[in-house]
């Protein structure tokens, strides 16, 4: 039997990276998209230097068929898909007043729109194996707008509500979606690690084997711990 397989969108050297090298410890084979093909390589050469099955596709996640494709390749060579990460966004340093319907829309189009075609990329597989989970990377933004940058708050908002969305939908197929909220700044040494975000992940994967009523649709992670809200 094959090892299970965790697909990663947006693996970056953050919570992207870490949440790969988490999966890869418990025995994933691990899939990684992202544009920057080089921090892209690196990443998944490491993985590949500790053991773990690796394969990457360097792809623009606003390309709707070329990550549909990435994604449908992974799955169709694996046989699985156990586990889908979607973690892209994109900070736009700019005042609600100064931005125009098109630069809300590109941003949409970057942290929020890629989880829906990653969700539809693994359904197929998710479907035939009755079970899956997949995972989407919330911010506090979604409540209260960082200043400066309001199409992040629109982007981690718009996110949430879709995946509360897709929950509700693909439960019935034995799919748990789940979004984390995370309520500060992602850095090393904080309760906002890349490495405690990726565990967090980890843990509602492994929530899916249980009970569907039990699932946990939406977590926060505090500076207190990890809460969670739906």
């Amino acid at each position: 039997m094959s090892n299970p397989l965790a697909v990663i969108v947006g693996a970056g050297p953050g919570i992207g990276a870490a949440t790969a090298r988490r999966f890869g410890s418990l025995g994933y084979d691990i899939a990684l998209v992202a544009r920057d093909e080089a921090r892209l390589t690196e990443l998944g050469t490491s993985l590949q230097a500790a053991g773990v099955t690796t394969g990457w596709t360097p792809c623009d996640v606003t390309d709707e068929a070329r990550l549909t494709l990435a994604i449908e390749r992974f799955c169709g060579h694996s046989g699985r898909a156990d586990v889908l990460v979607v973690n892209p966004s994109r900070y736009r340093a700019q005042r609600s007043d100064e931005t125009s319907a098109a630069d809300l829309l590109a941003d949409l189009a970057v942290g929020t729109a890629p989880l829906l075609t990653a969700a539809r990329a693994v359904l197929p597989t998710m479907r035939a194996q009755r079970t899956g989970t997949i995972l989407a990377t919330g911010g506090g933004s979604a409540d209260r707008p960082f200043p400066g940058a309001a199409t992040l708050g629109v982007q981690k908002a718009a996110l949430r509500n879709l995946a509360l969305a897709l929950a509700e939908d693909l439960a019935p197929d034995g799919i748990h979606v789940a979004t984390v909220t995370i309520r500060g700044t992602v850095a090393e040494g904080t309760p906002f690690a890349p490495d405690v975000v990726a565990q967090v992940y980890a843990d509602l994967a492994e929530q899916t084997a249980s009970d569907p009523a039990g699932w946990y649709r939406v977590v926060d992670l505090t500076a207190d711990g990890v809460v969670p809200v739906g």
